[in-house]
């Protein structure tokens, strides 16, 4: 057994990292981290712990949690960890990171984009992009692991075969995603009170979303090069769950033809075949949200437009576990040497 922390355990991800580590055989939770409700019973504010966790929050020392774990998780806004983190704590404990902290390898980049200064950039070099099925051998040996974002692991996870491949052109790649309210996390903010938000969608952060990098970013090293993309995200009216359809320009074969079905489905089942937790599904089915909702999986597919020469990707996941809690407890399964799908095996609830 282990022991884990977890900073951040009273917002969405935080309580879902919760929910699958009380269900872990190798994991004891030790510390529910929650500055907002100090001493406050955990589960007060989550019900559904009652008669299940009996300790209450604690603060987010990261120096005395560091004494006391294995492993700390931090599911928490972007800048506290870059801002507390040194030497001394990561000789101690290894951490998986729920924030953007160290998902972008240049400052500058983040600096731009998330609008705050890096507090710790000399750990930036060293922390691993957690995208399990992309960097599996070096999450093993890390200390530190930078968690994937919820869109960019559906995004990534989508076109990444075929940008490995060569089969289309990256820079002609245009993300359309939509993701539930929880991605917005658990702070009170007028846009997501329940009469804004419920039978309207609509599209935020064009041109300017955060993300827009990270994908850029991993893509750019499947591509070989530096990519430019469009990225939109768009809030729909339910609790869980990220749809991602993208489009992108295929490369035509030296005989002036598109790529096949058989050849596109070949490169997703090169890199996906073995992988528990991306479904590549049948010819013609779409994924749908409901089909994943509540566990570890990403479920993708494709459709080739031979009209206009393009084809079009499709991804779906739950933005809480497989794009943020899940998605974290396998990095820490990774970095312990314990079965990488251990905590994970839920089936996807419906309805």
């Amino acid at each position: 057994m282990i022991k884990a922390g977890v900073i951040g355990a009273t917002g969405y991800a935080g309580a879902e990292l919760v929910r699958i580590l009380m269900n872990h055989k190798e994991v004891e939770i030790k510390w529910y981290g929650s500055r907002s409700y100090v001493e406050q019973p955990y589960a007060d504010i989550y019900r559904n712990m009652f008669e299940i966790v009996d300790a209450k929050c604690m603060d987010d020392n990261m120096e005395e949690l560091a004494e006391q774990v294995d492993v700390i998780f931090t599911a928490t806004p972007q800048g506290f960890l870059a801002g507390v983190l040194n030497e001394s704590i990561l000789s101690k404990t290894k951490i998986v990171d729920l924030s953007a902290d160290f998902r972008i390898k240049d400052v500058a980049t983040y600096e731009k984009w998330y609008k705050i200064e890096h507090k710790s950039p000399q750990f930036i070099e060293e922390a691993v992009y957690g995208l399990c099925e992309v960097n599996r051998d070096l999450v093993k040996k890390a200390r530190l692991v930078a968690n994937p974002g919820c869109y960019t692991t559906c995004s990534i996870l989508t076109a990444y075969p075929l940008v490995k491949e060569g089969l289309i052109d990256a820079d002609t790649l245009i993300i359309d995603a939509k993701s539930g309210t929880s991605g917005a996390g658990r702070g009170a903010k007028t846009q997501n009170l329940f009469c804004e938000v419920n039978e309207n969608m609509k599209a935020y952060g064009v041109a300017t979303h955060r993300h827009t990098p990270e994908i850029e970013e991993q893509l750019g090293y499947a591509a070989g090069k530096q990519i430019l993309i469009n990225f939109t995200p768009h809030l729909v009216p339910m609790n869980r769950g990220i749809l991602a359809t993208e489009y992108a320009t295929l490369k035509k074969k030296a005989d002036g033809s598109l790529p096949t079905y058989d050849e596109v489905k070949a490169a997703y089942d090169k890199y996906y075949a073995k992988e528990k937790f991306v479904r590549v599904l049948p010819k013609g089915v779409c994924p749908e949200t409901k089909w994943v909702e509540g566990s570890n999986y990403v479920d993708v597919n494709f459709v080739i437009d031979e009209r206009t020469g393009r084809i079009v990707m499709m991804g779906a996941l739950d933005n809480l576990v497989k794009g943020a809690a899940g998605q974290a407890v396998q990095n820490m399964n990774l970095m312990f040497g314990f079965k990488e799908t251990e905590g994970l095996e839920m089936v996807p609830m419906f309805p």
